[in-house]
């Protein structure tokens, strides 16, 4: 009877109690078929480590990466109708705006933040593709314009990450005008002289890239990531031809002169700092020097270990920055 009770039942109950096995601790690299685990994934900026390929990150995991330490400031989400035109197919609107929030924590595909890059104060804009495919919609709309008018009136560079299926069905010509508002924002920067860098990522399609995601000062892709208006078949069947096997991807893009740069995600932002500091004509960026501690003769340093790091935190030239 106890060894009933003391293995047969506790065996029984852990079977019964055992907890799912999550199914994303491995992903598989659609190149190589290679299994990289996800802390190595992470750890690795969301890239392949053998094959380079990207992965798709989160809006905030892009914020992390960019931003000095990780540290940034939230540019608070404009107040909009939710579902202007009560639309509802399968599901209503309303539903999915709620689960996409649920999944995602974001109020809508878009979200801005200020904060230091590499010591020089900047904005970031960044499409969440979890969020209904990046869509563009009435309140990601309002988000940008917002960034940029504050980029304008702050003199601050605005660096847009973009990731989008295009404009939002749901939300139909209200939707679509959000293309000439942006665009009418872009012109804001110009006239303000702000740099104006656009990320594009995989994928950036339809509209968003037919109006802002094309307008930057400079151009710069993550490699393979497609880049494109109309779909590869849509377009096909349209002329009746056999297109590239590379048709509309970053490489494509470039030789064709619609992308200035192709950038590995690692380097991302030390390509964008040298841009900016060569448009603010400011010199350029320096590692802070790691310094160590004054030890004395009698307490050596011991296999080569570091002392309390001072590291500088340069400060961007206002004058320069306003001219």
């Amino acid at each position: 009877m106890n060894w009933i009770a003391n293995f047969v039942r506790p065996k029984i109950g852990d079977f019964l109690n055992r907890k799912d096995m999550p199914e994303n601790l491995w992903i598989k690299c659609p190149i190589s078929g290679e299994m990289v685990f996800h802390k190595d994934l992470d750890a690795n900026m969301g890239v392949i480590p053998n094959s380079g390929y990207h992965t798709r990150i989160s809006a905030k995991q892009r914020l992390q990466q960019f931003f000095d330490h990780g540290a940034y400031e939230l540019i608070e989400m404009p107040k909009v109708i939710q579902d202007p035109l009560k639309f509802r197919d399968k599901t209503r609107y309303a539903d999915k705006l709620k689960d996409a929030r649920r999944k995602t924590g974001l109020e809508d595909s878009v979200i801005a933040a200020k904060g230091p890059v590499s010591g020089l104060p900047m904005i970031a804009v960044v499409h969440e593709m979890q969020f209904i495919g990046g869509s563009l919609g009435l309140a990601a709309g309002e988000m940008i314009i917002k960034a940029m008018e504050q980029a304008a009136n702050e003199k601050l560079p605005l660096i847009m990450f973009a990731a989008s299926g295009g404009a939002r069905m749901q939300e139909g010509i209200l939707s679509l005008m959000q293309l000439p508002r942006t665009t009418v924002a872009v012109e804001m920067l110009k006239e303000a002289n702000v740099p104006y860098i656009v990320v594009l990522t995989n994928p950036t399609t339809g509209g968003v890239s037919a109006s802002y995601a094309m307008l930057g000062d400079v151009h710069i892709a993550e490699p393979g990531a497609v880049i494109g208006f109309a779909g590869r078949r849509v377009i096909e069947q349209t002329i009746r031809e056999k297109l590239p096997d590379d048709f509309q991807t970053s490489e494509y893009l470039q030789e064709h002169g619609m992308v200035d740069l192709i950038v590995p995600r690692h380097e991302l932002k030390s390509t964008i700092t040298r841009i900016v500091r060569l448009f603010l004509k400011l010199p350029a960026y320096e590692e802070p020097a790691v310094q160590l501690e004054d030890h004395s003769s009698d307490a050596p340093l011991l296999n080569g270990s570091v002392g309390k790091n001072e590291v500088a935190n340069p400060k961007p030239d206002n004058a320069a920055i306003e001219n």
